[in-house]
């Protein structure tokens, strides 16, 4: 019962508060950088919506994962437009960038230096800039974490820059911006705030004030995640799905996260290709499994096997349901959103044990309810 948070940012959440953006940061100053995705159409509306307000934009895309490269050159031109503030408006990747940016533009020394596991470590000197995030994709939750996801393609990694100044000054989560998301991506991003659900709730760190978002976030997302997969433009399924990415980033900024996200970075370094949710989809019921094999056995007076007993009964709708349903509902679930096997991103035997060393090394696979063997890491991708 002994935890700590930490939640500067403000939160405004509903259908149509997209509109209040200019409002909101009507004092943060006349000049911002706004970076958005593969279309930079979709962030056209909004760069209006300043231009009203008399606050000029700056626009940089990000078309693939936050690359190391990719960060510091964008960091390297914004410095000399005298940018008061960044905006980021798409997917995970758009808005760990612009997080990322965020911290580099006050900061002068390399990205490396700053970044864990293959860098520095370094603590952020000054900082980082103002940022706004705008979440259009109901899945990672980045709009409400303190570290930018970043990959680093000489060392086929993607690792985490860090640090308390980059949580979002405000956050503007409107479900409406998620209505046209077509159904491999609502798969891959539900999937996703899913996994973080649960991975959180089970995880060495969980605490009293992230299992309600949890217990809540896991409900919504095995309630709207089917619907909003077959029918898009069901508002009321898209709202539950960004509510629980919204918690979902909490939960494991405050918390942490476990072994499916352990494998997810150093895939994700490696595979560029491999999209980081559908990766944690293919991943969550083999972990699961393989947890409540190691409580069994090994472990059985930990609270994660009486947690995973309630993930069942959340997921299935059914109180008397075992810890074991849980697994066997995700499994179905991931069968009908039409996820791939991580073979189909070119993953073979051969890579299990540069992946399993790697995972090993990351922040997330700490806080797993069970440590686990080599062998059953290598089972899980396996299965996956």
């Amino acid at each position: 019962m002994n935890f700590e948070t930490l939640l500067p940012t403000q939160f405004i959440f509903g259908a149509g508060k997209r509109r209040e953006i200019a409002r909101l940061v009507a004092g943060w100053g006349g000049r911002c950088l706004m970076v958005s995705g593969n279309n930079p159409r979709r962030g056209d509306w909004l760069e209006r919506q300043l231009a009203g307000a008399n606050i000029h934009v700056l626009r940089a895309r990000i078309t693939a994962e936050p690359a190391l490269a990719v960060i510091e050159e964008i960091a390297r031109q914004v410095r000399g437009s005298k940018i008061n503030f960044i905006i980021g408006i798409g997917g995970g990747a758009v808005i760990d960038a612009a997080k990322a940016v965020a911290g580099l533009v006050p900061n002068r020394r390399p990205l490396l230096d700053y970044l864990e596991v293959v860098g520095g470590g370094r603590e952020l000197e000054h900082p980082a800039k103002p940022w706004l995030a705008v979440p259009t994709t109901g899945g990672t939750g980045a709009e409400a974490t303190r570290n930018a996801v970043v990959s680093v393609p000489e060392r086929q990694v993607k690792v985490s820059l860090r640090h308390p100044s980059l949580f979002a000054r405000a956050a503007v989560i409107d479900p409406e911006l998620t209505l046209d998301l077509p159904p491999a991506l609502t798969a891959a991003a539900g999937m996703d705030a899913l996994t973080q659900l649960i991975e959180a709730y089970v995880c060495t760190r969980a605490n009293p004030f992230t299992d309600a978002l949890c217990a809540g976030g896991i409900r919504r997302a095995a309630k709207s995640l089917p619907v909003a997969f077959h029918h898009g433009g069901d508002l009321a399924a898209r709202t539950d799905l960004s509510l629980a990415a919204w918690w979902s980033g909490i939960a494991l900024a405050q918390a942490g996260l476990g072994a499916a996200h352990g494998f997810a970075a150093p895939i994700g370094g490696k595979f560029p290709n491999a999209p980081h949710g559908g990766v944690c989809a293919a991943l969550l019921a083999p972990v699961m499994a393989a947890n409540l094999s190691a409580l069994e056995t090994r472990q059985p007076s930990l609270p994660a096997l009486a947690r995973y007993r309630e993930i069942a009964g959340w997921l299935t709708g059914e109180t008397s349901a075992a810890a074991r349903d849980g697994v066997a509902w995700v499994r179905a679930l991931v069968a009908e959103l039409q996820i791939p096997r991580l073979s189909s991103y070119g993953i073979t035997a051969a890579d299990h044990a540069a992946l399993i060393a790697s995972a090993r090394q990351t922040s997330s696979m700490k806080p797993n309810p069970v440590e686990l063997t080599p062998a059953e890491l290598a089972r899980i991708l396996t299965e996956a």
